[in-house]
C-alpha cells in the first residue's frame, strides 16, 4: 500500500517536536554554564505580557490565593473565566492544571497570546475535571493541560488517572470542537534531594512510575487525535530526578525551571504554526 500524502503533516509535527526538544535540551545546557539566574534578569525586565497590558483580563493577585478555600479559588476562576468569555479576546490560550501552572509568572508566559490562567494549588485529576465548565463559554485557540502529580502523591491509582485524563480530553474535544488540545506530561520530582513539606508521600511516588504513566498518556492523547507535548526531559538529571536548579522544592518550580517551561510553549507554538501553513484545510493524517 502506497504512503498517503495526507499522514505526512502528523507524523512531520510529531519529527519536529522531538527534533526541536532536543534542541531546547542542547540550548538549556549552553544557558547551565551561562548562568541561568543571569538570564532570566534579561528576559524579566525585557519582555511584556498581553495579560498584563490588556484590561480585559486582570492578572490575578497569586500570594492572596495561599489562604483561599478551594471553593474560594474556584469562584475567582469563574469571574476570570467569565471575562474572557464576554471579551473574547484574541489568541485565547488557556492553561489548566495545579499549582505548576498556577504560578506560571505571567511575564515568562510566551507573547503573542491573551492568557487564562485555570490553575489551583494542589488540584487532582477528578478536581480539575468537575470544573472544566468553568470555562465552557471561553473561545480558547489553545487550551495546555498539565494534571496528575497531585493524583500521585495522594495514593491515587493509575488507572483512575488515565480515565480522567480521558474524560477531560472527551470534554474539551466536545466542548471546544476548534481548539487545539495540548497535553502535558507530569513533571518529575527531585526525590532525596527535595525539602517539600510532603517529602514523605513524593518519595513514595518513583520517577520511574511517572515515566511509564507519561507514555500511557501520551498513547491515549494519540489516540485521541489531541497534542502531546513532552516536558519530562527536559527537567531531569542524570538520575532521571528534577533538576536542582530548575525547582524551589523538589516539586514546584524556580523562574528557571519556568524558562524552560515557556521555552518548550514557544518551540511547539512555532512547529504548530509551521504545520498550519503545511496543511490549512486541518486535514488529519
Amino acid at each position: 500500500m502506497s504512503t498517503s500524502a495526507k499522514t505526512f503533516p502528523i507524523w512531520a509535527f510529531f519529527s519536529l517536536l522531538t527534533n526541536g526538544i532536543l534542541m531546547l535540551a542542547v540550548i538549556l545546557l549552553i544557558w547551565q554554564q551561562q548562568r541561568l539566574s543571569a538570564f532570566f534578569g534579561i528576559v524579566t525586565s525585557s519582555e511584556s505580557i498581553n495579560l498584563n497590558n490588556s484590561p480585559q483580563i486582570v492578572t490575578p493577585d497569586l500570594g492572596r490565593r495561599h489562604q483561599l478555600t478551594y471553593q474560594e479559588w474556584v469562584d475567582i476562576l469563574k469571574q476570570e473565566a467569565k471575562v474572557a468569555s464576554d471579551q473574547h479576546p484574541g489568541h485565547l490560550s488557556i492553561l489548566a492544571g495545579d499549582s505548576l501552572s498556577l504560578w506560571f509568572p505571567p511575564e515568562l508566559l510566551p507573547e503573542g497570546k491573551t492568557w487564562l490562567n485555570q490553575g489551583i494549588s494542589g488540584e487532582t485529576s477528578n478536581g480539575l475535571l468537575n470544573r472544566l465548565k468553568i470555562f465552557d463559554r471561553t473561545q480558547p485557540e489553545v487550551i495546555f493541560v498539565m494534571i496528575g502529580i497531585n493524583d500521585l502523591i495522594r495514593g491515587m491509582s493509575n488507572g483512575v488517572i488515565l480515565d480522567n485524563q480521558r474524560q477531560i480530553i472527551n470534554y474539551l474535544q466536545k466542548t471546544h470542537p476548534t481548539a487545539q488540545i495540548v497535553v502535558q506530561s507530569i513533571l518529575p520530582h527531585a526525590a532525596e534531594e527535595a525539602t517539600w513539606k510532603g517529602k514523605d508521600k513524593l518519595l513514595a511516588v518513583a520517577n520511574s512510575r511517572i515515566r511509564e504513566l507519561n507514555q500511557q498518556l501520551q498513547s491515549i492523547s494519540t489516540k485521541k487525535g489531541v497534542k502531546y507535548l513532552d516536558l519530562y526531559p527536559l527537567f531531569t538529571n542524570k538520575q532521571g530526578n528534577l533538576r536542582r536548579e530548575f525547582t524551589t522544592d523538589g516539586l514546584h518550580l524556580s523562574p528557571e525551571g519556568y524558562i524552560v517551561w515557556r521555552s518548550a510553549l514557544q518551540i511547539y507554538g512555532e512547529i504548530e504554526l509551521k504545520s498550519q501553513r503545511q496543511n490549512p484545510s486541518g486535514e488529519k493524517g
